[in-house]
């Protein structure tokens, strides 16, 4: 089974909820003040990342859904798991109360999405929570919950791109998350493809080589860091890399200029076969995209897609978890908790 759960058909895995649009009845300019909305028609959500944990209310509409009510945490994904799951839960806790209703939680692999199992050895954060059952964790501990259900983070962020932002529109359309490493996803017709020969390997951009190195040794928070290092002999992280390119570096712009052409390059076939109508990206690291964005174009041929900039960067994570959790059949036992 691929760390992304799911299960088989002949166009490959395919995740639960496929092609349906979750749609409220909540109208375009409803009251998004938390007060005065319909709190049956909200869906609570948890984006977990390495370094923070953002818990949700969102209310789901056809055209823009509303994020009601969010709380943010700083997560060390270094740390023990009984602190890790503490303050996720913490975040939980935080947002008003509401009626009961089944939780989307999205957080990056290696995970076992249909089992809610953290497979995290070796990969360098949440390592205390290898093997741990998250999902039983959550059941006893969530707020007013009737189920959990579970999703890769750029899945999640693609879905919320594709139903209401820079991927609407497109029947195939991929994801990329640019923050400590890269994150992928791809959809057709709003259902995740993670296996078969039109996607990488559990549909993970990550485990793709570049003429024979791990992808991420070259795109990536450290890759960028160290790159920059031997370049310069300075330590900076990503963002004062940007502002030194910006600032007429000439060696902070090629860094950045060689990284991401290499990730266009690599991802140049997989964009092909999938047969991709858009390239979104997100993530912590387009909030350089006047870099970014030209030298990932350079890295692609000019018959592709060019990259688009994620239209709602903040919120398309809570809103694809949001949808995908209302979007799960009721009796798909494999993917709600």
């Amino acid at each position: 089974m691929s760390e992304r759960g799911g299960s088989t058909g002949a166009g490959g895995d395919v995740r639960p909820g496929a092609g349906t649009q979750a749609n409220s009845g909540a109208q375009d300019g409803a009251d998004t003040d938390a007060r005065g909305a319909d709190p049956g028609r909200s869906v609570p959500v948890l984006e977990i990342g390495g370094t923070h944990v953002t818990a949700a209310l969102v209310r789901l509409g056809g055209a823009r859904s509303r994020v009601l009510a969010s709380h943010r945490e700083p997560l060390d994904g270094h740390a023990g798991a009984d602190r890790i799951t503490a303050t996720v839960l913490r975040a939980a806790h935080a947002l008003p109360p509401a009626p009961p209703a089944r939780w989307g939680v999205a957080l990056p692999g290696p995970f076992d999405y249909a089992r809610g199992i953290a497979r995290y050895r070796g990969v360098g954060k949440f390592d205390a929570l290898e093997g741990t059952d998250l999902g039983a964790l959550l059941r006893a501990g969530l707020p007013s919950r009737t189920g959990v259900v579970f999703l890769n983070d750029a899945e999640a962020f693609l879905r919320g791109e594709w139903a209401e932002g820079a991927g609407r529109g497109h029947a195939r359309v991929v994801g990329i998350t640019l923050g400590t490493g890269v994150g992928s996803a791809f959809l057709h017709d709003g259902a995740a493809v993670n296996d078969g020969p039109t996607v990488p390997p559990e549909g993970r951009a990550d485990l793709l080589t570049h003429h024979g190195a791990p992808l991420e040794d070259r795109v990536s928070r450290r890759a960028l860091i160290a790159a920059y290092r031997q370049a310069s002999g300075r330590d900076l992280d990503v963002r004062e890399i940007a502002a030194e390119a910006r600032g007429g570096d000439g060696a902070a712009r090629r860094v950045l200029d060689d990284a991401f052409a290499v990730l266009g390059e690599t991802l140049d076939p997989w964009l092909r076969r999938f047969g991709a109508t858009a390239l979104v990206v997100g993530g912590s690291m387009t909030g350089s995209w006047d870099l970014i964005g030209p030298a990932l174009s350079a890295g692609l041929p000019a018959d592709l897609p060019p990259p688009l900039p994620a239209a709602r960067p903040a919120e398309a994570g809570l809103i694809g978890a949001a949808r995908y959790a209302a979007e799960v059949p009721e009796d798909n036992d494999a993917s709600i908790l």
